[in-house]
């Protein structure tokens, strides 16, 4: 029975650095993540703008910001990491700084006022609309929300969501899933590793247990 269970106990001591191999090799694949993102956000030099006092600013106001904060958290429903928002730190490199800054650029779209030129006179369910300059509030439309056979709101709807503000919002999108996974990742890494010390303690237990005393027969 001794010897069955020392037999155990090295092999959870096998299984333990394993599992502490694995945890090691997913550590170093996040870092090597997290430098490819932060090499790519630099080189981006995509900022968040921030007051002196560390308050996040849009377009110099702090009012402009809590504004997109809310957009953010109550309309989107994303969970701000405030820790991940750093004035010593505005490159946008985090999944919470690539949220605000998708949430930037979605506030002044469905924000904004496009102006529709109409070169003839259009007549669309019974209305006639002359030839002439129209202004058209988005008034918090989304890209769904328009009604793109009229001749205004089609119109106002691809100037406002163009393909730049929809290729904005996709890559800070990737940002924010890749960053997000680089920390999901390190959370496994953690786990494997954690795992791999139990089962390490676990054998190394049943070998220390099992061994042979001093001064008793064998």
């Amino acid at each position: 029975m001794t010897s069955r269970l020392r037999g155990l106990g090295i092999v959870l001591g096998l299984i333990g650095l394993a599992f502490l191999a694995a945890g090691g090799f997913a550590f170093l694949k996040v870092q090597e993540g997290t430098a490819s993102l932060k090499a790519f956000s630099a080189a981006q030099d995509v900022q968040l703008a921030y007051d002196e006092e560390g308050q996040l600013v849009d377009r110099g106001e702090v009012e402009g910001a809590d504004a997109i904060m809310a957009l953010l958290t109550d309309d989107w429903g994303y969970p701000v990491v405030d820790s991940e928002l750093d004035p010593k730190d505005p490159i946008v490199n985090t999944a919470s700084e690539y949220m605000f800054q998708m949430a930037t650029i979605a506030y002044h779209t469905l924000n904004g006022v496009q102006t529709v030129v109409l070169t003839e006179d259009v007549e669309y369910n019974g209305e006639t609309f002359l030839a002439g300059e129209y202004e058209f509030a988005v008034d918090g439309r989304y890209f769904s929300q328009f009604d793109r056979a009229h001749p205004i709101e089609g119109p106002a709807r691809a100037q406002a969501w163009s393909g730049t503000a929809h290729g904005l919002i996709g890559e800070l999108g990737v940002g924010t899933v890749t960053a997000s996974a680089l920390q999901l990742g390190l959370a496994l890494a953690g786990l494997f590793a954690g795992v791999g010390a139990t089962f390490l303690l676990m054998g190394a237990g049943l070998v220390w247990a099992t061994r042979p005393e001093k001064g008793m027969d064998q």
